[in-house]
This record gives C-alpha cells, structure tokens and sequence, in this order.
C-alpha cells in the first residue's frame, strides 16, 4: 500500500503540474469553447480531488477504499469524456426539445454524483446536501406548498440543464473557477515560492511593528498584503497566524484579542483589492464588467474595514499601555525595500495592465511570468526548475475546492434558473419586507452569514446572486452594491460565532478559548458589518457620484470608523466613560449614515466626547491587559 501511495503522489504531482500549464497555455494562445474548457479545468479538479482527498478507507489501507477511489476517478473520466467524443450533437442540439439518450442520462446522473461528493471531499457536507434538497425541490414542485409551489420537471429535464447546456454545471462559476481563478491562484503561487510572504511580514514590521500595540499593527498590514494574493480567511491565517500572533501575545496582546485581530484581519483579504477572493471575479461575470472595475468598486470600503480594524489594536494598546516590537527586532525599512522590494512589481504589474484595459486573466499571466525574471535579481529569491514545479503544483491544488464548489453551486443555479425560484423569492423579500430596505438588508445579511458559515464564501455568494440580490436591486439598491453587500456577509461569516472558521484556525495558534475569541473577533471586525450598509445608503463609497461626494464620504466614513473603534474598545485619549463612550457610538452610526444633517450632529456628537475626554478630570492611567484572557475592566 505505501508503495502504492507513494505512485499515486507522483502521478498527482504530475496531473497538477500539467493542469497549472494547460491554464496558462490557454490563456496566452486562446480560450477554447466553453464546455470544452469548463470540462477540461473539471476533469483536472475531479481527479486530483479523488487522487489528493482519500476516502476513509484508503486513509486506512483498505482495499476497498483504494477501488472507491479510483473507481470514481474512472466516473469522472468517462461522463466528462463522453461530452468531448459526442461534443458537435452536445453544441448542435435543442435542449428541452430533443430527447436525451441512454448515455446522456447515464453520464449525467454520474456526474451530477461525483461532483456532489467532491464538494463533500473538500468542503464539508453542507454545500452537497444544499444542492441535493435543491434538486430534490426541483423534482417535487407539485406537491410543496405556497410560493415554493411549481409544476414540476422530469429527471430528463433536470439532467438536460445540468449536463448538458451551460446552465448548469458548466455554468459561469465553473467559467470563473477554470480562467481568473486558476490563474490568479497559480501567480499568488508563484509569488509565494519567491519568498513574498516573508517579505510582506518584515515590510509591515518595519512600517509599523515599533508603534504601540505594533505586532498587532504588522498583522493587519501583512495579512492584508497575503490576503491579495490567496483569497483564502484560512489559508491566510495559517500562513501569517504562527509569526502574529505569538508576537502579539509577547507583546502583552490578550490571546482571544490576538487571536481575533490575526483573523479579523486574514478575512479581510477576500475584499482587499487588487486581487480579491474568487467571489469577486464571480461578481465580475455575473455583471458584466471588467473586473478591475469590482476591484475599483470595493477599495474604499476595505480601507475603511482596515482603518477600523488598525484604531481597535491602537486603542487597546494604549488602554493596556502595550509597547511595539523592541527596537533591535524591527527590520530597517530601507534595507527590507533595498534587499526585496522588488516583490512588489509582479502586484503593481497586475493592477498596472488591468488599469490599461487588459483583461485580469492576461495581466496575471504576464504578472507570473514577471515574478519569474524578477526573482533572479537576488539569489535568496530565485526560482529554479524545481520552485517552478513546485508552484505551478501548488496554484492547481489551491484551486481544487474552489472548482468543486463552483460545479456544485451551479448545480444550485441550474434548478434556480429552471424552476424559476429566484424571481419567487424576491417576491417573498420584497412581501417581508414591505417595501422597506432597511429590512431587506438584514433579511440577506442574515442569510449571507448562515450560509456563509456552512460553505465557502463563493457558493454562499453565488446561491444569494440568485434568490435575494434580485430584490435588492428592485428596491433600489446600485446592483454593484447588491453584489458587494452580499460578498461581505459572506466573507465576514469566517469570523461570526457560532461556526467561525477563521477564528477557529487563529484561536488553535493563539491557545486562545474560542468564543473568547470569537467575540472579540466580532468586535474588532465590527467595521465589516456596518460598511456594507454604508455603500448601499452611500454609494459614493463605491466612486458612484462626483469627486466632492467622494471625497466628503471618505472623510465621514472615516472618521466614523475611528469613533465606532474608539467606542467599543472604550479608549481615545484616555479610558472613557459609558457616557463618552455612547457618545462615540452615536456618533459613529450618524458619520456613517450618509447626510448633511446626520453628518453635523455626528461631527457634534464626536466633538463632545473629545471635550469630555481633554477637559474632564485628570488623565487616569492606562488599565493593564490581565493575564488569562479576560477583557480588562471597562471594555
């Protein structure tokens, strides 16, 4: 058996490798037909997953988990490759009108099968029992009640959508998974091998790691910086987590409080342009714009996301009277610049084509190749034949789970567009909430974070681009800001207990008790779940107005981020009273609401909490950061 396994690992190795390449090569030579490229990108997925996530068994040395395996690797093959042989009738045909054959009916079913367990494999069981009452629902239209109620489909029908049309499977977000995603991930790879990880950690530490509460300052910064080029809350903590956060506890940082700022600040990455989460190119698809527009959209509310998040680590370094990283530990900035600042060129390549009008795909492309001749400039960052390999084996097996969930949400899709259930929906929404947005808004916030807790943040998104953005959009909301409202839940559930995956990662590094943790998490991230209702009342946060609106925005928004970290870390120039303290926060809420007169007393309101601050008793000394994780007294 280990021999056995020791194949299979080169064979992986090899398919994973040719999988980057392929990719790569289409982008540079041309995109093939849809459903030839989408099942080309699935047939790679499909048999790393079955390759890379053993059955139980197999992990066991059972022999039957060794032919489960490789029995579904043979499915996957041949219902793939029979769309491939009989591809001129799969593109010629009538769907709902031309009848299916045997084989269409067999492989379909099979595929719809594989690609349910694949999502199982690498993401849990949640989005493949989401798909499955899905395409049960579709089946047994006749017999639910109300507006769930409709006339009903065949398995033949079903099948037909799902198998073979592209409004299924082979949907857009397989189209998004198999062209920006890859590629995007195969370059965060590329630079990953060429040491640009250790390189954002000592250029946050050298801007910011010698402040107060600075190791907690480093973590936002170069979580930010890696979360641009993984996409992952996750993958983000692991990768950052184990330098932060200890340095944060050395610091004087309270566990759960370190825990959460690692996490806070690693889920930030899925809406930290230039490079978002896979989400974000989704968005771009379903839209219909270039996607350095979504990138131009989202930056000023992740700024704000950041600025909230880098005030709650300054104030409650200043509240727990927390030094920065000793002097003699901080790396000079103009020696880390000097000795590989040339990392930075492969990300402002990237946004620098975009910028110019080529597409995201072919910046990335040319981004890798640039991050390649770039290393050579200093021997500790060169890429040889072997870093190449190994980055290229790299980006396809970070890509795996997304191609998964990508087929299986357009499993989800594909019933949605055939039953008709999103417009059922936003009849539904726009009943509840009565023509009021406001409660529109916290129904599909509600709904981003239950999913989003259950799934990834692209299928979670995905499922909600079809039932509830609709409504939004009805009621008035910019559909940019519908899409982005919906992509911050969904991202922000990585830090939302109960099920809060981010913080789970972060509190197992930190040692930290999880819900301890977690809250915190939900209080230093607060900003994330107050923008989103920020851009759609203010859509000038997303550069949809004049440059004076803009600008003015930015400021009130700001400006209200700092009050409402002020108010929940209870600490501006001083320790603040509960009076100043609901001063803070009233006046946060009104910056944040977009309006002169909301604007005057929000500015009013923050004005008279300085005054109290400066002005009202002696300066009362900073409270010390208590040992065994319990908030000090006061926060």
């Amino acid at each position: 058996m280990e021999r056995a396994a020791a194949v299979v690992r080169r064979i992986t190795s090899v398919v994973a490798i040719v999988m980057a390449a392929y990719h790569l090569y289409v982008v540079a030579t041309g995109t093939p037909e849809a459903i030839i490229l989408r099942g080309t990108h699935l047939l790679f997925s499909l048999a790393l997953i079955f390759l890379t996530f053993p059955a139980r068994a197999r992990e066991q040395g059972r022999w039957w988990g060794w032919a489960a395996d490789l029995g579904l690797l043979v499915l996957s093959i041949a219902s793939i490759g029979y769309l491939f042989v009989n591809y001129e009738y799969v593109v010629n045909r009538i769907y709902y009108v031309d009848p299916l054959r045997l084989g269409d009916k067999v492989f379909g079913a099979i595929l719809v099968l594989v690609v349910l367990e694949a999502a199982r494999r690498t993401t849990g069981l949640v989005l493949p029992v989401t798909a499955a009452v899905f395409l049960l629902y579709a089946l047994t239209g006749p017999y639910l009640p109300g507006i769930l109620k409709h006339p009903g489909f065949s398995v033949e029908i079903l099948l037909d959508q799902l198998y073979l049309t592209t409004e299924g499977i082979f949907g857009i977000p397989l189209g998004v998974s198999a062209t920006y995603v890859i590629v995007f991930v195969v370059f965060g790879a590329f630079l990953d091998k060429s040491g640009v990880g250790q390189f954002f950690t000592d250029f946050a530490t050298a801007i910011t790691g010698g402040s107060r509460g600075g190791p907690g300052k480093v973590s936002v910064v170069s979580s930010s910086l890696f979360g641009t080029i993984s996409g992952s809350a996750v993958a983000n903590v692991m990768v950052d987590g184990w330098l932060t956060i200890p340095l944060m506890k050395r610091a004087g940082f309270r566990p759960p409080f370190a825990a959460a700022v690692e996490a806070t600040a690693s889920t930030g990455g899925q809406i930290m342009p230039p490079v978002m989460g896979a989400a974000a190119f989704v968005m771009a698809e379903f839209l219909g714009i270039p996607y350095i527009q979504v990138a131009k959209h989202a930056l000023i509310p992740a700024l704000l996301y950041y600025v909230a998040l880098f005030f709650s680590i300054h104030f409650e370094a200043l509240r727990s009277d927390l030094k920065g990283v000793p002097r003699e530990e901080v790396p000079r900035l103009r020696d880390v610049i000097l000795s590989r600042g040339h990392l930075f060129l492969p990300v402002i390549l990237i946004l620098a084509l975009m910028v110019a009008g080529f597409t995201a795909t072919y910046a990335a492309l040319w981004a890798t190749a640039s991050v390649l001749v770039l290393s050579w400039l200093r021997r500790d960052t060169r890429m040889g034949v072997r870093s190449i390999l190994e980055a290229l084996e790299s980006g396809a097996r970070n890509t795996l789970a997304v191609a998964a969930t990508c087929a299986a949400a357009g499993i989800i899709i594909g019933v949605i567009a055939l039953t008709g259930l999103g417009l059922r929906f936003t009849s539904l929404v726009l009943g509840i909430a009565g023509q009021h947005l406001l409660p529109a808004l916290v129904l599909t916030m509600v709904a981003g974070l239950i999913l989003g807790m259950g799934m990834p943040t692209t299928p979670a998104y995905i499922v909600q681009a079809a039932l509830l953005i609709p409504a939004l959009v009805k009621m008035g909301v910019h559909p940019v800001a519908a899409h982005l409202f919906v992509i911050y839940f969904a991202a922000i559930s990585a830090i939302t207990p109960p099920v809060a995956l981010a913080v789970y990662a972060a509190a197992g590094i930190g040692k930290a008790r999880f819900w301890d943790a977690g809250i915190e998490a939900v209080k230093v991230g607060a900003a994330g779940f107050i923008v989103p209702y920020m851009f759609v009342f203010g859509p000038a946060l997303l550069f949809l107005g004049s440059p004076g609106q803009i600008a003015w925005a930015l400021v009130t928004a700001t400006t209200g981020s700092v009050a409402l970290a002020a108010a929940l870390r209870g600490y501006l120039f001083r320790p603040a009273t509960w009076l100043e303290r609901v001063l803070l926060g009233a006046a946060a809420f009104l910056l944040i609401d977009q309006g002169l007169v909301t604007d005057a007393v929000g500015f009013g309101l923050l004005l008279g909490a300085v005054l109290l601050q400066r002005l009202t008793g002696r300066r009362p000394a900073a409270v010390p950061a208590p040992a065994g994780g319990r908030p000090a007294q006061g926060a």
